[in-house]
């Protein structure tokens, strides 16, 4: 996922993308974990989507529900993926998969859930 398809730029480290939708009440919970994660752990940026207006995004992200929340490296691809109102833990520890030098993950292999 690049810059200019969140018309922002990524974290220097990661990216928390989330997908939300304005009468969604999980999403507004999610995003103050993901606001106090991004605070909390330096080079990392939180950037929320409107599902609504990025259709695009949506179907070929294949986000079938809102929030839904992607993890990305700093190179923008997609490490973790959830459904849901995330744990505060549980994006930590999809933070330090994403952070962690590649090793295991290949840029084709499938993201894992959060």
């Amino acid at each position: 996922m690049s810059e200019a398809e969140l018309g922002v730029a990524l974290g220097e480290r990661a990216t928390l993308v989330q997908f939300s939708t304005a009468f969604c009440q999980p999403c507004r919970a999610t995003r103050r974990v993901l606001a106090d994660v991004s605070a909390l752990v330096p080079g990392v940026s939180h950037v929320e989507v409107d599902a609504e207006s990025r259709l695009d995004l949506v179907r070929r992200l294949d986000v079938t529900g809102t929030p839904t929340v992607l993890v990305l490296d700093a190179a923008g691809r997609i490490v973790r993926r959830a459904s849901g109102q995330p744990r505060k833990a549980d994006v930590l520890v999809a933070l330090a998969a994403a952070v962690t030098p590649a090793s295991s993950h290949e840029s084709s292999h499938q993201p894992d859930e959060m």
